[in-house]
């Protein structure tokens, strides 16, 4: 098995790997052609054919896919000390020899095409801007501080500058729900869905996940989500609007045995 670094050489039978399965490779194809100068992606060849590919983002976020032999062959490669890393569950032993970590669970990801969308907006939604970005981090910390704990206005003002979109609504003038979509040609991801606890189960999720997903539909061809395992009321959400389990992931954080 050989290793290789992504370059020109490589592009041709790398796109036309991805590109027949996006939701599986949607971050290896959207940071290669978005975020290149903070990417690196090496791919696990046999034969010229590609068995596996690892993606490292800003020096530490990183993605595997791939068979087994390629997984635990590009898992010598990868020398960093701490990591959040996301792997097909069946790679979770192989990762764990190398890696202790601080936080873990199981991800799911949820796709829905064109056609099967199901709306369900029952409240009027807004479109946010960079001057609900303080308000925007609030509730996002608020609700989940393990994953958006670190989460800053500055962030988010940068997610929007480059295409993120944001969407809200608020309740006596105070913004109590938002949710975010990332679009390109493939497909879109929704990448955030938040209430303020307060003001749960009342629809808010739903209406702005129904809206961002007829954007997205707009555009392309498919839309997709990642929520945890263990939170059955937002997987029934989704399922509302029409989304359906894709593929379960090993996500951590950690540092390195």
């Amino acid at each position: 098995m050989k290793i290789v670094s992504l370059g020109p050489a490589y592009e041709p039978i790398f796109w036309k790997y991805v590109i027949q399965d996006i939701p599986y490779y949607y971050f290896f194809a959207f940071d290669w052609k978005y975020n290149r100068d903070q990417t690196q992606i090496l791919l696990a060849l046999e034969e010229n054919r590609i068995d596996g590919m690892m993606l490292v983002y800003r020096q530490y976020i990183v993605q595997f896919r791939g068979g087994n032999k390629a997984i635990r062959t590009l898992l010598k490669k990868l020398d960093l000390k701490t990591v959040e890393l996301q792997a097909l569950e069946q790679h979770k032993p192989y990762i764990l020899e190398k890696y202790k970590p601080t936080v873990a669970h199981e991800m799911m990801l949820m796709i829905l095409h064109k056609g099967e969308e199901k709306p369900n907006i029952v409240h009027p939604l807004i479109r946010l801007n960079a001057s609900d970005a303080e308000h925007i981090a609030t509730i996002m910390t608020k609700a989940d501080p393990e994953f958006w704990g670190k989460v800053t206005a500055q962030s988010i003002i940068e997610g929007i500058n480059v295409g993120v979109i944001w969407l809200g609504t608020k309740t006596n003038g105070k913004l109590v729900s938002i949710g975010n979509a990332r679009l390109t040609e493939w497909g879109g991801l929704i990448g955030v869905a938040a209430t303020d606890e307060a003001h749960r189960n009342k629809g808010y999720a739903t209406s702005i996940v129904s809206e961002l997903t007829k954007q997205i539909l707009e555009k392309s061809p498919i839309a997709m989500i990642y929520v945890l395992r263990d939170n059955p009321p937002a997987i029934r959400a989704y399922e509302k609007v029409g989304f359906n389990h894709y593929k379960t992931f090993f996500f951590m954080r950690g540092e390195k045995r």
